[in-house]
């Protein structure tokens, strides 16, 4: 890999690259960096696929600074990157034909909270934890809570989730608007702040999780919830994995609102235990969440219980108290970095799919089973209230056969999951390291389709290129 990005980087003519980056030292002085550290840091990938770093790296701070970067780029046909904060898990950060970072850090303010519409409208180099932070005291949160104290403007662009999905939904759900630069440079504002609207295509959704591939976001409107009187939080063990799955589904069923349920298998719990101070028992586990008033959580907990021990769980073990609550989510928050510490010095390969929630238990079982064969350590978490989990895979990358059972795996994960009706990612986004995938999920008059919108937005093929849809340098 390393070799055929080299050959493709020789070939392309340094030039037009050049030429921007000298029109950019000129308007951004200190805020244009080309040192290789920083570059490579922008290029850096939480998983095995590997850093490709950008030409340079420009912090804008207003959308006009946005706009003359794209312009400038576009003139030269160079590309144009957004960053986050580098939390992506399949290589959306890239750039593998060079070309201008955007790191938002920069624009990270709060630029109008109307508390009473629950709605916001921020930058998108806040992050989740600023934001809410922000609202704490003005009786309001935003729900979306990935784990990762992720930006929100990279949150919409990848469609992001977490583990209050199965209450408030995921980005999609909770974006009323954005604010947006194009590949030409100009600026579209999708949508306004009403709560539903007829009017026109859904700008919004057609760019929330299109990963920086039609335009740059610059502004977002957010939907808000209220914070809920009560809030309590537990644990329940289960003699198996598909024992836990088939509460959650039945649980769902029910019409218990529950506000988080994750699954940890054996392994996880382990894992974080040793990595987390814990002292829970090492058996499949649920972390559940309810909200409501007083009364309502206590309710939730009890009927949720009930169903539990039908299916040989138990006890659930609950709390309403702040901290206890806070060490149980920052457990699970930390999971990654748990598995890691399974395994000191090996890369930790996160992936993800999502299925029907009627076929989790099913498709969670044989993945276990499929682990086991395989001669592989990957423990499993996930936000199965809603069918979506995560492996952690456990690679020693220098061990070729383990590899080898690695990416086998991986694939019959995908097969399963999409010969269940489901998706090959629910949450992490494709970005280049699911791209393979799109054909079998989508057919190829969808892939058509899409990129037919790309080609429409971005013609020049420079906003994050070589992600979702490959177009090949024009």
């Amino acid at each position: 890999m390393a070799l055929a990005q080299s050959k493709e980087r020789d070939q392309r003519d340094p030039m037009p690259a050049d030429l921007v980056i000298a029109k950019l030292a000129q308007k951004f002085g200190n805020r244009l960096v080309t040192s290789q550290a920083v570059r490579e840091q922008h290029g850096n990938t939480t998983t095995w696929i590997e850093g490709q770093p950008p030409d340079a790296v420009v912090f804008p701070q207003t959308t006009e600074d946005v706009q003359e970067v794209v312009r400038l780029c576009a003139a030269q046909r160079v590309p144009v990157i957004a960053f986050g904060t580098g939390t992506s898990l399949e290589g959306q950060v890239n750039a593998p034909r060079g070309g201008i970072c955007l790191d938002f850090r920069d624009m990270n303010r709060v630029l109008a909270v109307h508390a009473e519409d629950l709605d916001c409208v921020i930058e998108p180099g806040v992050t989740r934890k600023q934001l809410n932070e922000y609202l704490r005291d003005r009786g309001v949160f935003f729900p979306i809570d990935p784990g990762a104290d992720a930006s929100l403007g990279g949150m919409a662009a990848t469609r992001a989730s977490g583990t209050n999905a199965v209450r408030y939904g995921t980005m999609k759900d909770n974006v009323l608007a954005l604010k947006a630069v194009l590949a030409n440079g100009e600026v579209i504002k999708t949508a306004r702040r009403a709560k539903k609207s007829s009017a026109g295509y859904d700008l919004t959704r057609l760019l929330v999780g299109s990963e920086g591939t039609l335009g740059i976001i610059t502004e977002l409107t957010l939907k808000l919830a209220g914070i809920p009187e009560a809030i309590s939080s537990g644990i329940c063990p289960f003699p198996s994995v598909e024992a836990a799955c088939n509460a959650t589904i039945l649980t769902i069923q029910s019409g218990i609102p529950v506000a988080r349920i994750e699954l940890l298998d054996a392994p996880q719990v382990r894992a974080c235990n040793l990595y987390s101070k814990l002292t829970l028992p090492e058996v499949p586990m649920l972390f559940l969440e309810f909200h409501g008033t007083e009364a309502s959580v206590a309710e939730q907990a009890e009927r949720f219980g009930e169903i539990a021990q039908e299916l040989g769980g138990g006890p659930l073990d609950w709390t309403t108290r702040a901290e206890d609550r806070s060490k149980l989510w920052q457990a699970r928050h930390d999971a990654y970095w748990a598995a890691r510490a399974l395994r000191p010095g090996i890369q930790v390969l996160a992936t993800d799919v999502c299925v029907p929630i009627s076929r989790l238990a099913e498709c969670v079982t044989a993945t276990q089973r499929d682990i086991e064969q395989s001669r592989l350590v990957a423990p499993i978490l996930g936000h199965v209230g809603d069918g979506n989990f995560h492996l952690s895979l456990l690679v020693d990358l220098d061990d070729a056969d383990e590899v080898g059972r690695v990416k086998a795996l991986l694939e019959r994960l995908v097969e399963r999951a999409l010969a269940m009706d489901g998706t090959c990612t629910g949450e992490h986004g494709v970005g280049q390291g699911k791209m393979k995938y799109l054909a079998a999920e989508h057919g190829e008059p969808a892939l058509a389709a899409m990129r037919a919108i790309k080609k429409a937005l971005d013609p020049l093929d420079i906003l994050n290129p070589g992600k979702i849809v490959a177009l090949g340098q024009t």
